[in-house]
Parts: C-alpha cells; structure tokens; sequence
C-alpha cells in the first residue's frame, strides 16, 4: 500500500512538472509570436535578405559650350563575406594588392564572423573589380576558394576629365559622392540625384536566389550643370599660369577672366593644385589647402590696380580731367606721415600720364580732394566691403575700415590701394563696372541647370547691382587705360597692334602684422579689345622669387599671352580694328576685274552667278561706302527686274549684340545705324528678315538687365 501512494505521488509530480513544462513553453510562444514578433520577423528577414544602396548617378559639370569637365563613371563596392573565409591571412595577402589597401586594415574587416558581410573599399574601378572576379575563375583551386568570399556591388566615381583643370572651383566630392568643396559642394542637391535600393533573397551561404521576388528600386540620376567657363579660355589660362608659376618660383599663382559686360566667369586658376582624381587624402592639411579658392577668399592689398577705381571714382565726380596737371616731387606729406612714390619723382605731369605712370602722390591727393564721405560712397559702389555673392561657398567680403574710423592718411592711401584689402574677385568685378558703361554686374557661374532629359530647369540672367560712375567716365576711362598699357607703366601686356587696357600692381606682403622687405605680389588687371571689351583678366603673382617682382614684370607678360590666345577664339581680332576702306565704284567693268580689284582691298566678294565676261550692273554697298576688310560686297550682272529684286538688303537680326557688334554687322550689309540706350540691342526697326534699300537706317534699342 504504502508503495501505490507513493507511486501516485510520484506520478502527479511528474504531472504537474509536465503541466508547468507546457505552461512554460506555452508563454514562451506566446511571448514570441507577440511580445518578439516583429523583432524576429526583422531578424529572419536580415538572414535571408540582403538590402544593398544603388547610387544614383550624380550629374555632369559642363563648360558654357557644352563639353563635359567632369562626369560618373561605373564603379564597384568591394565587399567579403568573413564566414567563407578559412585562411583570413592568405586572402589579406591575395586581395590587398589589388585594391591598394593594407593587409592589417583587410584582417581587422573580415575579423568578424558574425557579419555576411563587410566593405573592402568603395569606387573601386572595373579594371580593378574585373581583376578580382578572374581570381574567382583561378585554375588554382586554393586561390578561387579564397576568392569566392568576394562580393561586388555596383557604385559611381567622379571622373574629372582634364586632371588638374579649374580644380578648386569644381571642387571634390567624398566616397559616398557628397560635394566636399567647390562647386561640388554648392550645387550638391542638384548635382546628386535619389539613389535607389535592392533587396535580393539569399540562401543559408549569402548565395542569392534568383526569381524569389527580388525588390530594385530605381536611383533617379542628378542633374548636369552648365558653367559660365570656356574650356578653351580655361586651358590657354592653365598653360600660361603653369608657366608663370615655374618662371617666377611663386609661391602661388592665379587668374581670373570673366565676360565684363554680363558678370560671367570665363576661368578660374591657381597654382599649385592637384589631381582631384586622385587627391592627397591622407594628407589632409595639404588637401585643404590646395582646394582652398583663394581667388575669392583671400583678402590683399591690391597696389596700384586700385588706381583704375580712384581715377574712375575722381573723373566721375568732376574733381579732376585728364588735362589737369600735377606735379611729383617724389613724396607727399599727410598728417604728420610721408607717402613716397615708388620710383624716382615724376615732376610735372597731368593726371592721365600720372595713371601711367602710377603715381602715388597723384592720387592721394585725388583721394584727399574726394573726401572720406564722397570716396566711400563710391567704394561702396564698387560693391567694396562687401561680398560680391558668386554661386561659391568661402566667398570672403575683403576690409574695408569703416567710414567713422576712416583717417586723412588712411584715406590717403586708400587711394592709391594700400589700407585696403580686397579678394581679387572683388577688383575684377569692380574694375568690370569701370570698362563696361558703369554697372557692377553680380559674377557667377552657373549658366544653366539641365535634367537627365534634357529640360533646361534654371537659367542665371545677369544681375545688375550698381550704377558706380556714369558711361561717358566709363568711356573715358577705357581709353586712359589702353594709354597705361601702349606708352605707359603696362607696356609688357602690349600686343603689336592690338588694343589693351589694363593697369599693373605691386603690393606689399605682410606677414604676422609686418610688412616683409622686397616681398611683393604682383598683378595686372587687364581687357581686350580696349573699345569693346570681351574678356577682362586679374594676373596675381605672390611672392614671386625674382630679381624685379612688380606686376609689370611678373604678371602682365603672361596675362598678355593669355590674351593673345583667347582674342581670335573670341571671334576679334588680336589686331586693333583696322582703317576703314572705301569701297570703289566697279559699275561697268567685267566681272573678273571687279572682283580682283575688290579682293586686292581685303573685301569678301559675292555674285548673282553671272560669268566672268559680264559687266558689273550694279552693286552693294555702293562706291564711297566705308567698309573693314573682310566685309563683303555683293556683285551684280543681272538687268532689269531681277537686279531690282536683289539690291535690297536683308536686314540682319542684332538683337542681344553689344553696340559695336550691331554697328559693325549692319555696316558690313551696306545699312546705318541709329540707337537709343546702352547695353544690349533688346529691339530694332526694321524688324530682322525684311528688306531695305541700301544705305538704310536701322534703329536699335540697347538696354541693360534690371537691377
């Protein structure tokens, strides 16, 4: 008996230590499928998924015509899985020569076995990824084993195509392609695009799964930007500044071209600079200071380009002429300070030869006869003290001291551009609004935004900020610059028969608040053709290791290299604008006389197609009309109605051409011109395509973009 019970006492323990098993296990479940659920549904769905990033394809920088300076090109993320890994040493050995990558960075990757997978190196190339896949095909059985613990996924590089080209301008972007500096940097949203994802079903060895409902999701590509740059203007400037970095031994070199009438940036260089395929990252403080953009940044004391603004701001206000006569006696006194001029005394002179001479006690007395109030007033103007806003991050304002502050001597100096600190962008841009009519035009450098289909998104119009001196000092000042550089201080930027303005600077290095004996930084600010300008450049050369290192020797030789390249791209001459020829009456005489003895003055001839035998009926333009050579004259044979037909003329369409283009197009068609406004022709009468007689007038309406 006593053993039954305790058989049955035996039992129901058992019993109850069942029902408590399973009511344990039941709360367990019960726990899972609630309380854990969706955590392990994740979990399971990370064991057999893979969810990898499909870059989107950040878009193209092109240059004002179109040619691409930088694009994406296909690239690899290569990656391994440590759990197919068996001799973590041997794939170090194999694989880190391939990538360039150490052998102690791979191990320190792989050392985790819990990972499926780890990143090697990101933007690896094809040539480089398709090296590895051979691995995985080796004949050696060791070696392909090791190898199929690779994975690839595809990614994007940025290829900039010219190398060391306009590079801190396009700056850099960082492995996962975000704009580090530059353009790169400023136009990041609209240049990266939406990357998309792919979610890929994998089995128990990270192998996938082919038809097993794999997601992609489609990376919308960037859009591509088109810059105000010419790659033509920027190379002829990376040639001549390579040149004057090695010649003069600087300790840095820049340019900076720019479109005077519209604020457009033709180039940007310095020297030196890098790679940006294949820039020093691991030398971090070098890299910075490579891509610094110096030519907006970096404030320094102009010298004596600053004069170009003085003599504007002193002409525009009625305080002197170019008539009116000074005298220097190599110094002049202010306040207790003596200013002296940089060379031997200049003694009695007017004021446009003390412009080309750059004399300073000139022009302290200009800025003394102005006033603090008056000077500043047109500093302001010139858009000084201020940042000029150019499409570009670091963009530094210069120092200009505040008016309340502002001294005799100060003031004095100012003049003549000491006391004073601007970033050469600042000075181009000014000295822009003295040659182009009076108007200090916003620089940029984004033309246009265009999307992956072509549709132009955003167009940048010139920007008119301020109207600092008027046209008729604007005009004037043009033509006292080209006397600078003819017979003036400037004769090193001369072309033989071609009209320059421009003006040199030697300013003063200063280092830790000192100013560094025979130290200077030499520039010249310059543009061409000095009636029309196209093109105006800022040559700076700093701390040049020469025996003479002012502008005059430093600079202006290499920006009158640059513009004598750029002038017959442009579309003018590297020739001033020749004599008008007079066209002769050839009425009468045969065809192949005429045109011998037009083709003999430089004229481009144009006939009805009649035989060299014919008489010449009539002509266009007729005889006494002025005319440049390589104008054309067309040649007439035909009689009666027909040659009535054609010696109508075709007026041209000139609307957009600056007055001189409109002039010289519709003087080459035989037809006048009268005008109101300044600028840009924006209307015209007769309207372009219909027809008038010979001799006609045309009239033009110019006008500048608003403020």
């Amino acid at each position: 008996m006593q053993t039954e019970l305790h058989v049955r006492k035996r039992m129901l323990g058992l019993l109850l230590l069942f029902v408590l098993l399973f009511f344990l296990l039941f709360l367990r479940i019960v726990f899972l499928t609630t309380v854990q659920s969706a955590a392990l549904t994740q979990r399971g769905i990370r064991q057999w998924t893979r969810e990898g990033t499909v870059y989107a394809r950040r878009g193209s920088i092109l240059d004002t015509g179109g040619h691409t300076l930088v694009m994406s090109a296909t690239a690899y993320i290569v990656s391994a899985d440590p759990r197919k890994i068996g001799d973590a040493e041997a794939f170090a050995g194999l694989v880190a020569p391939i990538l360039s990558i150490s052998e102690d960075s791979i191990l320190s990757k792989i050392g985790d076995r819990t990972k499926a997978s780890v990143t090697l190196k990101r933007q690896v190339s094809t040539e480089t990824a398709d090296r590895l896949r051979k691995l995985q095909l080796d004949s050696d059985p060791d070696t392909a084993a090791l190898a199929e613990a690779i994975l690839f996924d595809e990614d994007v590089r940025r290829v900039y195509l010219h190398g060391a080209f306009l590079v801190q301008t396009l700056g850099l972007t960082n492995v996962d392609n975000v704009g580090q500096s530059g353009l790169e940097q400023q136009y990041d949203e609209l240049l990266r695009g939406t990357p998309g994802r792919i979610l890929r079903t994998v089995d128990g060895h990270n192998n996938t799964i082919y038809d097993s409902g794999n997601l992609y999701i489609e990376p919308q590509d960037g859009n591509d930007l088109k810059l105000t740059i010419d790659e033509t203007i920027q190379e002829i400037c990376e040639k001549a500044m390579r040149e004057c970095y090695q010649v003069n031994k600087a300790q840095a070199v820049h340019v900076i071209a720019m479109d005077p009438y519209t604020g457009a940036i033709l180039a940007m260089c310095s020297k030196p600079d890098y790679d940006p395929n294949d820039p020093p990252r691991n030398e971090s403080d070098a890299l910075q200071n490579l891509m610094r953009i110096r030519l907006i940044s970096d404030a320094y004391e102009p010298g004596s380009t600053f004069k170009i603004l003085t003599a504007a701001a002193a002409l525009d206000s009625g305080l002197t002429t170019p008539e009116e006569g000074f005298y220097c006696s190599g110094r002049i006194h202010v306040d207790g300070d003596t200013i002296r001029c940089w060379g031997n005394p200049h003694e009695a002179e007017t004021m446009a030869q003390a412009l080309q001479n750059s004399c300073n006690p000139v022009f302290v007395e200009l800025a003394l006869r102005m006033g603090a109030e008056n000077f500043y007033s047109y500093l302001k103007a010139f858009g000084l003290g201020t940042k000029t806003n150019v499409d570009l991050q670091g963009e530094g304002s210069g120092i200009l001291i505040p008016l309340r502050a502002v001294k005799n001597v100060d003031l004095a100096r100012i003049g003549f551009g000491q006391s004073i600190a601007v970033t050469p962008l600042q000075l181009l841009t000014a000295a822009c609004s003295v040659i182009n009519g009076g108007r200090l035009m916003q620089p940029y450098l984004l033309k246009e935004v265009i999307a992956p289909n072509g549709q132009v998104l955003q167009r940048t119009q010139p920007k008119v900020v301020s109207r600092p001196i008027s046209e008729e000092t604007s005009l004037l000042m043009r033509s006292l610059l080209e006397q600078v550089v003819s017979i003036g201080g400037a004769k090193n930027a001369a072309i033989e028969g071609c009209r320059i303005g421009g003006k040199t600077g030697t300013a003063q290095v200063y280092k830790e608040g000192r100013i560094v004996k025979d130290v200077h930084i030499g520039s010249f600010l310059g543009f061409a053709p000095a009636n029309d300008p196209k093109i105006a450049l800022l040559v700076i050369v700093d701390e040049a290791d020469t025996p003479i290192d002012y502008g005059g020797t430093t600079a202006a030789p290499f920006a009158r290299q640059i513009l004598a390249d750029v002038l017959p791209y442009l579309g003018s001459p590297a020739y001033s604008e020749a004599e008008p020829v007079t066209v002769p009456d050839v009425t009468g005489q045969q065809l192949w006389q005429a045109r011998s003895k037009m083709e003999a003055l430089g004229f481009t001839v144009l006939t009805d197609g009649g035989s060299g035998s014919d008489p010449v009926c009539d002509q266009m333009p007729g005889p006494g009309i002025t005319l440049q050579k390589g104008g054309q004259v067309m040649l007439y044979t035909g009689q009666s109605e027909a040659l009535e037909a054609q010696t109508l003329v075709c007026v041209p369409d000139v609307t957009g051409l600056s007055i001189a283009e409109a002039a010289s197009l519709l003087r080459q068609r035989g037809l006048e011109m009268t005008m109101d406004g300044s600028g840009f022709a924006r209307e015209q009468s007769p309207l372009p395509g219909e027809f008038a007689a010979p001799g006609s007038t045309i009239h033009v309406t110019f006008v500048f973009p608003n403020p």
